[in-house]
């Protein structure tokens, strides 16, 4: 059975439903890992010794007019492609809804399970291990689960959209230096920093569905900041699990909660200006508690979405590697090896390790370069969500909304897959982090946005069809 082809619309046949009738159905299923599971997110060997909250898989199945898609939204730092292809192998066999028709992304949690096959720096610190190779092998029957939950509740609903703005706890973490440079995660009240060297994306889309008697059934939500505020051993949604509960406290305990991550490869919740930690379940919770709070200051403004048809178009992209050479994979051995499983990691510098590992990827491809999705879902002619498969800089996202003819577009990052920090075009020059990390030439952000661009735009004008 093909899952997906380079490019595809679809509208999925079903039983006979009311005409013109939008149905809704959403579910979570548990998916949080057994205590010493390893953990993902970081350089360094961690495992699971405690749960300060449950991970979740959530889905959201739409349907109108017979035709139907899936958004799900996992807590986990990333979405391997393997696991994305067998869950909607098993979606398809087990639901209406066509496995090409289901986007799923990742919140980027940096407190949940490290999972296999994601590249070196996952193997050496624990991704082979047994629990994190049965961990990886069930979740996508889990995934499976949560959309045929979210797809048997199917009912009669009305969409609502909205988007708020929330700019005080997000901060592009890469600055503009006073030596030339461009700096990464400086440090708090560093007098070396000129300014940020990117934008954020302050937009908060919210898209409501509700009953026909107005009982809230579903919110989706989207913001664009790394969740990475706690650190430690024990697991955690972080942000979105006090979203999701205070939410509920107001709309009601039923309601199902579906928080994605939009473009944030650069941004971050740190505020360089403000002396106090900022770190820790506190910190988490005061984030989720502000963005609940713009949540519902949105409600009010939330306007119903326009009659119109579902409609799903994908595209297989390729994105050039970077160029390595034999000289750099063997000096990438050779630190890898030196900084074993990460206990002795502080004896190798930072961005040489980040390096290391990146050059092990690129080199491991033989010069394949990636094959990755980019996917569209529109509903009618005022929404549409999009998938990018990787950390994308926030500007990439800004410029892809720019130019969307879709008054709301919604993205959702880590998406379908993931290969990892994706800059834009202009930060190659000014290095750091996520341009040393990068398994992707320069340029593949840009390509990212102009494909999305082009399924926006085909989407929007069928829909006049």
């Amino acid at each position: 059975m093909r899952i997906l082809i380079s490019a595809f619309a679809t509208i999925i046949l079903t039983g006979p439903i009311a005409a013109g009738e939008l149905h809704v159905g959403a579910a979570a299923v548990v998916i949080t890992p057994p205590l010493g599971t390893p953990m993902a997110g970081y350089y360094s060997e961690r495992a699971a010794e405690g749960v300060h909250d449950e991970l979740y898989a959530k889905a959201l199945v739409i349907e109108k007019d017979g035709a139907k898609a899936a958004l799900v939204s996992l807590d986990l730092i990333s979405t391997p492609r393997q696991v994305v292809t067998e869950a909607r192998r098993e979606i398809e066999r087990t639901t209406g809804v066509r496995g090409d028709a289901v986007m799923i992304s990742a919140t980027h949690s940096h407190t949940g399970p490290l999972m296999n096959n994601r590249g070196a720096r996952e193997s050496v610190l624990g991704g082979t291990s047994d629990l994190a190779l049965r961990y990886t092998a069930e979740l996508p029957m889990k995934i499976a689960q949560a959309v045929k939950l979210a797809d048997e509740r199917l009912a009669p609903a009305r969409a609502a959209i909205g988007s708020g703005h929330e700019g005080s706890i997000a901060f592009n973490r890469r600055y503009h230096m006073a030596d030339g440079t461009v700096g990464w995660n400086p440090g708090k009240l560093n007098p070396r920093i000129l300014k940020p060297a990117g934008p954020i994306d302050p937009d908060v889309p919210v898209v409501m569905f509700t009953s026909p008697a107005k009982k809230p059934l579903a919110v989706y939500v989207n913001y664009a900041v790394h969740l990475d505020n706690i650190g430690g051993l024990k697991i955690s949604a972080d942000l979105p699990y006090t979203l999701s509960k205070l939410l509920a406290d107001v709309l009601g305990p039923e309601i199902v909660t579906v928080y994605t991550t939009g473009c944030c490869g650069d941004v971050n919740h740190v505020d360089v200006n403000w002396a106090e930690p900022q770190k820790g379940f506190e910190n988490s919770a005061r984030m989720g508690t502000i963005l609940a709070a713009e949540v519902l200051r949105t409600t009010p403004r939330l306007r119903p979405v326009a009659d119109g048809a579902l409609r799903v178009k994908s595209e297989i992209v390729k994105l050039p590697l970077p160029q390595v050479s034999p000289e750099d994979v063997a000096k990438a051995r050779e630190t890898v090896q030196r900084r074993g499983d990460g206990r002795s990691a502080n004896r190798v510098p930072f961005l040489e390790q980040v390096n290391a590992f990146k050059v092990l990827d690129v080199d491991a491809r033989h010069g394949q370069p990636h094959e990755v999705e980019v996917q569209v879902v529109a509903l009618g002619r005022e929404v549409a969500w999009v998938s990018l498969p990787g950390e994308i800089f926030a500007e990439l996202g800004l410029a892809l909304k720019q130019d969307s003819p879709f008054p709301h577009t919604i993205i959702a990052e880590l998406a379908n897959g993931s290969v990892g920090y994706i800059p834009a075009r202009r930060a190659f020059a000014q290095g750091n982090y996520e341009v040393v990390s990068t398994r992707c030439a320069e340029g593949s952000g840009e390509l990212l946005v102009s494909t999305a661009v082009r399924l926006l735009k085909e989407l929007f004008a069928d829909a006049q069809k």
